[in-house]
């Protein structure tokens, strides 16, 4: 079973940089889009950021000017620089990586979550 396995969360104080690193355990074929997104306590998931194949993204308005997505369908990775970081950006974020793979079809592949806290 396809695991996405995400490090480099943490605690950074406000102003700082952080980078999320996402990986697939298996090949994923076929990747249409990759994307990040986060959920703070008491609010729903929501997407931050979105990458489809063709290299076009999207950003949260929160996030726009700060983060930037990133990643390699060669590789089934998908990065996440976040600067100039905020309390209000505090969430576990979670990547998502959407494509093929032979035992569980096309599907919406999803990490376990990173811890980011920002806070002084």
């Amino acid at each position: 079973q396809v695991q996405l396995v995400e490090s480099g969360g943490g605690l950074v104080q406000p102003g700082g940089s952080l980078r999320l690193s996402c990986a697939a355990s298996e090949t994923i074929f076929s990747i249409t889009a990759m994307a990040w997104y986060r959920q703070a306590p008491g609010k729903q998931r929501e997407l931050v950021a979105l990458r489809r194949s063709g290299g076009s993204t999207n950003y949260a308005d929160s996030v726009k000017g700060r983060f930037t997505i990133s990643g390699d369908n060669s590789k089934n990775t998908v990065y996440l620089q976040m600067n100039s970081l905020k309390p209000e950006d505090t969430a576990v974020y979670y990547c998502l990586i959407a494509g093929l793979h032979p035992s569980s079809g096309f599907s919406d592949y999803w990490g376990q979550g990173t811890q980011v806290t920002v806070s002084s």
